[in-house]
């Protein structure tokens, strides 16, 4: 068995399945480039998250899916079966999440450099708790609050910068002074200005009633002493806003633990994490209701895979390209917008006739996109049976931001997605 295989993703027989179905019939149903997702694979990745924090509190525990990862609507009403919350970062997926049936009290709506639209939309959905990301921000929410709802009283949160930040990646890390490439960290409410923000907010008519984190995206396990010093100053400060008297609804320590995208990655230690978080608060005497996260990409991104097909095998100065008929920058981005980002791809065979490909030799090939960018690949000398015309490759681990942020980029149709 593959260290990739999952429930939805495996080989049976020697035939690569999704779901039920061999990926040479989807292909033949559904075309290329084509997103397949495992919803079985979804609901096993949010169980095994709520598993983490079962018996260890008396919290209650939201699990808020950041949507941005992947707002398919069947996605979204799938993890609101399973008792999801929804972590919104725009009025759109706040729209988003209401259709797919989520109730405003379980949104939480964290924006960064927001507009008077952007709030007069999400004033106007009652019950919807509104993250503050900036002290800045407050006075232009009174206005905003004022001119158009006036007297309504608004339930917010105030996101900080713990001053500590971890991602797999510079782009994504959002916490701290600055990023590990020297980008100054654009999120949250400095240590120094919080209490503050939490007393601008309650004069201005708000109603304050979380706390929240984020300190990036992507954690392996080696990131989880510096992501419990974060939990610990969080704490900490958490507990001076009680003595202030400010009575917290909830504690809300972000998002971060990341997926496997490949076979040396180390996985975040989730299970020590929760059982840290439990008995923190419970040494420090607070007694929150609810105890949040944020995961994304931890609940989709091994649940998705997307379908190519070889259009031809090239060879050019000693490489041979696999030349598939979608591209990065606007079929799978983030291959194309971080460094060395790795996604496991499989040679499925052919779409017509015996997709079995074992028998072939194993060769380096470089699978390279339809986009006019030399970046633009896919997997650089991946090992494989060696690809023919015709057949289909599958890049595994792209159920997270790859259609969410795909484009019509060179004019090009985004792919249709299915779930299996």
């Amino acid at each position: 068995m593959a260290w990739w295989e999952t429930s939805s993703f495996r080989f049976v027989n020697g035939v690569l399945h999704l779901g039920a179905s061999p990926a040479a019939a989807l292909v033949r149903r559904h075309g290329t480039p084509l997103y397949v997702y495992g919803r079985t694979r979804i609901a096993e990745n949010y169980r095994t998250i709520a598993a983490a924090f079962e018996g260890r509190t008396a919290s209650e525990v939201r699990i808020c899916y950041a949507m941005k990862a992947n707002p398919h609507p069947r996605i979204l009403g799938l993890l609101r079966a399973e008792g999801a919350w929804i972590d919104a970062v725009s009025p759109g997926e706040v729209r988003a999440a209401r259709a797919a049936g989520f109730p405003a009290r379980k949104i939480l709506f964290t924006g960064t450099s927001l507009g008077e639209e952007d709030f007069r939309e999400a004033f106007a959905v009652d019950g919807l708790t509104v993250n503050i990301d900036a002290a800045e921000q407050i006075e232009l929410m009174a206005r905003v609050r004022d001119r158009h709802f006036t007297g309504k009283r608004i339930r917010v949160a105030v996101r900080w910068n713990p001053g500590i930040g971890r991602g797999f990646n510079p782009k994504v890390i959002t916490a701290g002074e600055r990023s590990s490439d020297g980008t100054p960290i654009k999120f949250g409410v400095e240590d120094r200005k919080v209490l503050a923000a939490f007393r601008k907010a309650a004069d201005c008519g708000f109603e304050p009633v979380g706390f929240h984190q984020h300190l990036g995206s992507g954690w392996v396990r080696e990131d989880y002493p510096d992501v419990l010093e974060a939990v610990d100053k969080m704490i900490a400060k958490a507990g001076e806003l009680e003595s202030a008297g400010f009575r917290l609804e909830f504690l809300d320590f972000g998002g971060g633990f990341g997926p496997r995208y490949a076979r040396e990655q180390t996985l975040f230690p989730l299970a020590r994490y929760a059982a840290a978080i439990c008995g923190r608060i419970r040494r420090a005497g607070l007694r929150p209701p609810a105890i949040a996260v944020e995961p994304g990409k931890s609940l989709v991104a091994d649940a998705g895979a997307l379908l190519l097909r070889v259009e031809y095998v090239k060879e050019s100065y000693g490489n041979i390209f696999a030349c598939v008929n979608g591209g990065t920058f606007n079929t799978l981005p983030r291959s194309a917008i971080y460094a060395h980002p790795h996604h496991e791809i499989v040679n499925a065979g052919a779409a017509a006739g015996d997709p079995v490909v074992s028998d072939r030799k194993k060769i380096r090939v470089t699978v390279a996109g339809h986009i006019c960018e030399t970046g633009d690949v896919f997997g650089r000398e991946v090992l494989m049976p060696r690809p023919e015309a015709g057949d289909i490759l599958v890049v595994l681990g792209a159920g997270a931001y790859g259609r969410s942020m795909a484009s019509n980029f060179n004019l090009r149709p985004i792919p249709p997605e299915i779930l299996v």
